[in-house]
């Protein structure tokens, strides 16, 4: 369930998407928090700066687990995002045993979006994440931040 923590963690995912956003990247923001609810890392999209189509943040936090954590504090972790992961993302998560998934807005939502500002459809099928990854808890989307999410891919797509 979608408590007052995950909504502080999903607000804070939806600032790194803004600031993505605000320094040239796609909207994406995501936070790492540990089972006793310790947020570990944080990152956003970083695709342009980086020259690198797979530099997503959700991609970078199960490499920054896989790399600091044991098994088992991965598997009681949270995964916070401000978008459903990508099949990429969503594999990266559970080969390194991520626990569950908490996203702001789905990759229906954001398929639907896009095809309304005109932009190109993902070179990705948009999968949810229990069809790449059926063993992860996935909790989302959480209405509130849609219209926020929205309006961050609008501006995204009209620049």
């Amino acid at each position: 369930m979608v408590d007052e923590v995950a909504l502080r963690h999903l607000q804070r995912c939806v600032e790194l998407a803004e600031q993505a956003l605000e320094a040239g990247e796609e909207p994406f923001g995501s936070v790492l928090v540990g089972g006793d609810g310790t947020v570990l890392a944080e990152d956003h999209n970083r695709i342009v700066s980086e020259g690198d189509e797979t530099a997503h943040p959700e991609f970078a936090l199960a490499r920054w687990a896989a790399a600091n954590m044991t098994a088992e504090g991965r598997a009681a972790a949270t995964v916070y995002t401000s978008g459903e992961h990508c099949p990429m993302c969503a594999a990266a998560h559970a080969w390194v045993g991520l626990g569950r998934i908490v996203y702001a807005h789905s990759s229906a939502q954001l398929t639907t979006w896009r095809a309304e500002f005109g932009a190109a459809p993902s070179p990705v099928r948009p999968l949810p994440v229990q069809e790449v990854a059926p063993g992860v808890v996935v909790e989302g989307p959480v209405q509130r931040f849609e219209e926020r999410m929205r309006e961050l891919h609008r501006r995204l797509h009209s620049s």
